[in-house]
């Protein structure tokens, strides 16, 4: 069986929870709509979520081109083009001083992307420790592939097509404590994943999981996608920490 597109998720604000879909364009610089927004602090620094494991119980949505934000016992906010409200249910949500902005490259331009055979051997390995599995969403990916038979397949595939679409390999990603927080009760835990990923994924850069990939031909993706890897390059030492 062909591996294929399983999961395509964007992020509209960076940090918070994303938005799962069954197609979505790719453009020259990624997903359309990911990262397009951000949240910081009063000196303007990024708030992510091991700072404020909160983030992760804020589900923004775009709709036609607007934006709305929602939290658990929170009335949903639409944010107008000017961005009204939005710092002051921001700030509220999160218990500190916060503003909406629009970074100039939410994502670096890249698309992130984990198998699901690489979570399946980290799995397999929390599991022969007595820890709990994780899902996915701990590593917070723009696409899943299914189907390849060697975990971190994503690590060495210089090229990937995907309907029409191309791929190129940019960097692997380095692992931070974001991994260590629950997406769904927005709580940080620990100290798994990175203990385990330790053990046989640590490198001189940090702990690598999953790969970015830039954008050589856009298109539209869907998931069943079928994926071909094409032919494998050297990527040295490249590596890119993920907040």
């Amino acid at each position: 069986m062909p591996a294929r597109v399983a999961d395509i998720t964007y992020y509209p604000v960076k940090g918070c929870a994303g938005i799962t879909v069954t197609e979505a364009e790719l453009t020259p610089a990624g997903l359309r709509d990911d990262r397009t927004y951000a949240v910081v602090d009063e000196a303007g620094e990024l708030r992510w979520q091991w700072g404020d494991p909160a983030l992760a119980l804020i589900t923004p949505e775009l709709k036609d081109g607007e934006l709305w934000l929602s939290a658990p016992g929170r009335e949903t906010l639409h944010v107008p083009p000017d961005g009204t409200g939005a710092d002051a249910w921001l700030t509220d949500v999160l218990g500190a001083p916060s503003r909406l902005v629009r970074p100039p490259a939410g994502n670096g331009g890249r698309l992130h992307v984990v198998s699901r055979a690489s979570l399946d051997l980290l799995n397999g390995r929390l599991t022969e420790r007595g820890a709990p599995p994780l899902p996915m969403n701990r590593f917070r990916p723009n696409v899943v592939i299914d189907g390849w038979p060697t975990p971190h397949t994503e690590d060495d595939a210089g090229h990937l097509a995907i309907a029409g679409t191309e791929l190129a390999f940019a960097e692997r990603t380095i692992r931070c404590a974001i991994t260590m927080v629950d997406q769904e009760t927005g709580r940080r835990s620990g100290p798994e994943p990175l203990r385990t990923l330790a053990d046989y994924r640590k490198e001189a850069a940090g702990i690598a999981f999953g790969a970015y990939f830039t954008v050589v031909r856009p298109g539209r993706l869907s998931v069943g996608d079928v994926v071909s890897v094409g032919d494998v390059e050297s990527v040295g030492d490249a590596v890119s920490v993920d907040h």
